[in-house]
């Protein structure tokens, strides 16, 4: 089983639901007026030091 878990961590489907749940993360925090977390934008290829140049 561990195999498994494995390779679904690593493959395809384990990246799709990583940046499915950063893009969640990092909306929710947005729209309550919070900065979102570097591990959630560095997920989905924001550059975290950047991410406050951006005007709301």
């Amino acid at each position: 089983m561990s195999a498994l878990r494995n390779s679904v961590r690593m493959g395809f489907f384990g990246r799709a639901f990583a940046v499915l749940g950063a893009a969640n993360a990092v909306s929710a925090a947005v729209e309550a007026g919070r900065r979102p977390r570097a591990n959630d934008l560095t997920t989905l290829g924001i550059d975290p030091t950047s991410f406050d140049q951006v005007s709301r």
